[in-house]
């Protein structure tokens, strides 16, 4: 996580970042997100932190080629900065990203998202991870009708973790948050879906691709523990399915919501 977080600075806001090797031969949303994220946080002011982003995912990145990262300073205020990112390579932009920061305020701290309930440990869920930065433990479908009900429909639990201590800075936790953040929405999209489960069940993976990307950051948590991601498909129309998700750390504490719209189509001939 350290080195794919790693930017090089090459110009006044500008940052470039590092591919990696995905099984399926072009760049995880997820890791466009955390590096846009990084080359944001590195322009704030000390002492802000992300509280939200927004991504907009707009053509699929090359492993072979680095990522150049544009970040337009919108606002600086005393509590609140705002920032814009454009990630390019040499085909044009593959992803837009703004982020807000934010100081912090004393308050009451209120979380009415409880965690769901009777959901098994991780050592008894599925193992499926198909990247070395994090670990990614399904919760096996016939148990998910047993835990605490939730809006929506094809519900998909999956407890997370970053293998590596990825150490204090809260920007590099949140941006391995929002690395692996991205591994689970698209599940419950297909599950939502009868025709695209179908295929899904017989083994074979479904068209899908992330459309875009938001996140609000509730509260500081260190990513290398186990999480529970739990999302639910709120719409399912002209292929895009609209999915929602909570993100609560080992103790139960509401850490992240996340929202993403992911196409789905019939797999490609």
């Amino acid at each position: 996580m350290h080195e794919l977080l790693d930017l090089l600075r090459s110009g006044e806001n500008e940052y470039i970042g590092i591919g990696n090797e995905y099984p399926w031969g072009g760049l995880f949303g997820g890791h466009i997100v955390a590096q846009a994220l990084r080359a944001a946080g590195l322009t704030v002011a000390k002492g802000l932190v992300p509280h939200s982003l927004r991504a907009y995912f707009i053509r699929a990145g090359d492993i072979k080629e680095v990522v150049r990262y544009e970040v337009d300073q919108l606002r600086d205020g005393r509590g609140f900065a705002t920032r814009r990112v454009a990630a390019y390579q040499p085909g044009g932009a593959i992803l837009n990203l703004e982020a807000s920061f934010h100081a912090g305020e004393e308050s009451l701290d209120i979380s009415p998202i409880p965690m769901a309930t009777n959901v098994p440990p991780p050592d008894e869920c599925r193992s499926d991870s198909w990247s070395k930065i994090f670990s990614r433990n399904w919760v096996f479908n016939d148990k998910v009708d047993d835990v605490s009900p939730r809006d929506g429909s094809g519900r998909t639990l999956a407890w997370l973790q970053v293998v590596h201590d990825c150490g204090d800075d809260p920007l590099v936790q949140a941006c391995a948050l929002a690395y692996v953040s991205d591994s689970v929405p698209s599940e419950a999209a297909i599950k939502t879906n009868p025709k695209y489960n179908a295929i899904a069940q017989s083994g074979v993976e479904p068209f899908n691709i992330s459309l875009d990307h938001a996140m609000w950051f509730h509260r500081p948590t260190r990513i290398e523990q186990w999480h529970l991601a739990d999302f639910t498909c709120h719409s399912f129309t002209q292929n895009r399915g609209l999915t929602i998700g909570h993100i609560h750390d080992p103790n139960g504490s509401h850490i992240c919501t996340v929202v993403q719209e992911v196409l789905v189509r019939e797999p490609r001939a």
